[in-house]
């Protein structure tokens, strides 16, 4: 493939961009969970888990390529947001991947590339879900404020039992 390297800078890019919002959203999650407001701790909680297998595919893609996978945030950790202020951070990040991943789509597509197109575009599809929901909870936030966040508060953090091997039956 004539345009490797570049199609593995993309893929390492979006790497970085989905570990820094993996870190960004767990630790939004717990701020949440701290403050009592356990349904958003949960489905932050579990969008960051989204991206955690986002950034593995990309891992995953980069090593079929010859490429060494990376472990570099793509920006800096946003500590003490208000809740506030949270959502709608979020929604603008999930709108930044949407734009760069159908920019690096494209690319690969134009490069030869319909895996990594394909892989981008299923991304894509889960950032625009992300999207949806900070956005949506923004807007309740703005619209119907302590009113909608007493509802929330209170609520459970439990996301379930974890699945995967670290996980023994008895």
């Amino acid at each position: 493939m004539e345009n490797k390297d570049k199609i593995i800078e993309m893929l390492k890019k979006a790497m970085a961009m989905e570990i820094q919002s993996a870190h960004q959203y767990m630790h939004q999650h717990f701020e949440l969970d701290d403050q009592d407001f356990g349904e958003l701790a949960k489905n932050v909680k579990l969008i960051a888990i989204d991206e955690m297998r986002h950034a593995e595919a990309l891992g995953e893609r980069i090593k079929e390529l010859g490429g060494e996978p990376t472990s570099q945030l793509a920006g800096p950790i946003v500590k003490g947001q208000e809740l506030k202020e949270i959502f709608p951070f979020d929604a603008k990040e999930e709108e930044e991947a949407i734009k760069a991943y159908t920019e690096f789509a494209k690319l690969c597509r134009e490069y030869g590339d319909t895996i990594s197109a394909n892989l981008f575009e299923e991304m894509i599809e889960h950032e625009q879900e992300h999207y949806n929901y900070f956005s949506n909870v923004d807007q309740h936030i703005q619209s119907l404020g302590d009113a909608y966040l007493g509802r929330l508060a209170g609520t459970s953090a439990d996301t379930g039992k974890p699945k995967g091997f670290v996980v023994k039956e008895d």
